[in-house]
């Protein structure tokens, strides 16, 4: 089943489990339960600054749920995927007007992740040589009222770890808070710095047309949605109506990987997840996720996690080079 929400009704939603918060008075941290309407899980906010609010969640949802975003003002968001439908993404939102666009959770897909939200001018507060302004380089991330710009670096495993420190951190109280803060610079320092090139400038956002762009998109939707048995790249420029090239090059542009790539992580994290449940076989679980050949499927799996999908289903799961034990 697909739930379709408004904006209005996501919030209606949340207000409720807004009022059942947890509130750690030492860490200005809230935290809050996911609406038992939507699934399980829940969002961790926490204010390591003034204005600069810290989002970890950690939600899983019963059915499919899209939410349809109108246009709106967006604060500058940086986000680092840990675990879920798009493991490998890494986003810096700028400020500004956002486009309006559905949101798709999928039915029954773990998603872990690092938010980081906050005006643009802060920015400017971390470059005292400037006189408190944002620096030149960096001016694309402040629009105003123009539409915002989007980023996607490529993840890397400093990003991953430092992510992970986040979500991990070990103390409490003030110690906790100062632990975040170091983290949270650290996390915005390495999502800013691959997008310098060589003149101190920013690299640009892609030269798609926001048709082409909206097409692309859409051909992400139904790879992930037909992950089992994707088009092939040729059927799938024809359903998105742009020509084989343009999706190839597009693709890689948005979303730093190629299609093929692409189907292959989404049927690991598939696999991983049906894997991880215990109620298939590993050729069961092979044969869903589109793989006729055991030895090709095994061999996709280790590459990806580090370990053999025997090893998954016998319970232990590797996350990013460090194993863990799920009981």
């Amino acid at each position: 089943m697909t739930i379709t929400l408004t904006t209005k009704e996501w919030e209606e939603l949340w207000a409720e489990a807004e009022m059942n918060s947890q509130k750690n008075p030492e860490s200005n941290e809230f935290i809050y339960q996911m609406p038992r309407l939507l699934g399980k899980g829940y969002v961790r906010d926490i204010e390591v600054y003034p204005h600069l609010l810290l989002s970890i969640s950690d939600s899983e949802y019963h059915d499919d749920v899209l939410i349809e975003v109108p246009e709106y003002n967006h604060p500058l968001q940086f986000f680092v995927s840990i675990l879920g439908v798009n493991t490998d993404d890494t986003l810096i939102s700028g400020a500004g007007v956002q486009r309006s666009w559905t949101a798709n959770n999928p039915k029954s897909q773990r998603s872990v992740g690092v938010d980081i939200h906050m005006p643009p001018s802060l920015l400017g507060t971390f470059f005292p040589t400037v006189g408190g302004e944002i620096p030149s380089q960096f001016s694309l991330l402040a629009k105003g009222n123009d539409w915002q710009t989007m980023l996607q670096p490529k993840k890397t495993t400093a990003v991953n770890s430092v992510a992970q420190q986040i979500i991990n951190c070990p103390y409490q109280g003030i110690a906790k808070l100062m632990y975040l803060q170091v983290r949270v610079l650290e996390l915005i320092r390495l999502q800013l710095t691959p997008l310098l090139v060589d003149q101190g400038g920013v690299q640009r956002p892609p030269r798609l047309k926001a048709e082409t762009i909206a097409r692309i998109h859409h051909a992400k939707q139904i790879l992930h949605s037909r992950v089992e048995n994707p088009p092939s790249l040729l059927e799938l420029s024809q359903l998105v109506g742009v020509s084989d090239r343009t999706l190839r090059r597009g693709f890689q542009e948005l979303f730093g990987t190629t299609v093929f790539s692409y189907i292959t992580n989404q049927r690991m994290e598939w696999a991983e997840e049906l894997l991880r449940q215990g109620n298939l076989s590993v050729a069961e679980v092979a044969n869903l996720v589109g793989y006729c050949n055991l030895g090709h499927f095994a061999a996709a799996f280790r590459r990806r996690f580090g370990i053999t999908p025997g090893k998954c289903l016998l319970g232990k799961k590797s996350v990013s080079g460090s194993e863990a034990v799920f009981e």
